[in-house]
């Protein structure tokens, strides 16, 4: 299925990158977001184009949607069990392969369908790639029971991480707050660097309220960094990035 020509070529090379590793009997999980919108699309196209056949676990609904409207048959998590290879997109992406995940606000069902894949590939494009991750605020999701005492919680681990100071606002959309697809509220971190992602992931985990936040940490197995000439670079965990090599064009 083609493009726009207006889609991001980088975001498009990444995309096509990743769905040419799908293999005929796949189970699949799909990710959200813009770029994993455009995968949607050129992997429906090459299922029309060769008839592959595939089983499909979405990340969210939008994705779920996305993918029957384009005659994606989806399926529920358990119902599928073990995936063979999850493609999904990326806030930020750093040298380790550590990601911040969540700007759609799907990040639950992504680190879920994510932990149950043999795989994950992640694509975006050269300005995903950072040096220490932190610039891109982290979504973390709550419950909206003890909202604001989960967030006095957080603000209260981030103190003793030396990240005190920071804003912690409850996204929203338009004027009303941010409802996941599970029912929840998200608080969006504003750190601006995350020295210790570890550390934070693991205090954010102990805390009551929190269902799950926005890092991940060692579960991207590949990622492919389209760049606006339309060629990709692959890189393995523990693989040295430069981000000054991905921006600029390919040979």
């Amino acid at each position: 299925m083609s493009q726009s020509s207006q889609v991001d070529p980088a975001k498009l090379a990444a995309a096509r990158a990743a769905v040419a590793l799908v293999e005929d009997g796949m189970k699949l999980g799909l990710g959200t977001g813009s770029t994993a919108s455009i995968m949607v699309r050129e992997l429906a196209g090459r299922v029309a184009r060769e008839g592959l056949k595939l089983r499909f676990a979405a990340t969210s609904q939008a994705t779920a949607d996305l993918a029957e409207s384009l005659g994606l048959r989806v399926e529920t998590l358990d119902e599928i069990g073990w995936l063979d290879m999850t493609i999904d997109g990326a806030d930020e992406v750093d040298p380790h392969l550590h990601l911040i995940k969540g700007g759609g606000g799907a990040h639950l069902r992504e680190k879920v369908v994510a932990a149950a894949s043999e795989r994950m590939v992640v694509i975006a494009d050269p300005a995903k790639v950072v040096e220490t991750l932190g610039a891109f605020p982290l979504p973390v999701e709550v419950l909206s029971f003890g909202f604001e005492t989960t967030r006095r919680l957080i603000r209260k681990l981030l103190d003793t991480l030396e990240l005190g100071e920071r804003d912690v606002l409850q996204r929203l959309k338009g004027s009303d707050p941010w409802v996941t697809d599970e029912g929840n509220l998200i608080l969006d971190l504003h750190l601006e660097v995350i020295p210790d992602p570890a550390a934070l992931a693991r205090g954010l985990s102990c805390i009551p309220g929190v269902v799950e936040h926005g890092l991940f940490l060692g579960m991207c197995d590949l990622a492919i960094i389209g760049r606006e000439d339309g060629s990709v670079v692959e890189l393995a965990r523990d693989a040295d990035i430069d981000a000054d090599m991905l921006a600029h064009e390919g040979e």
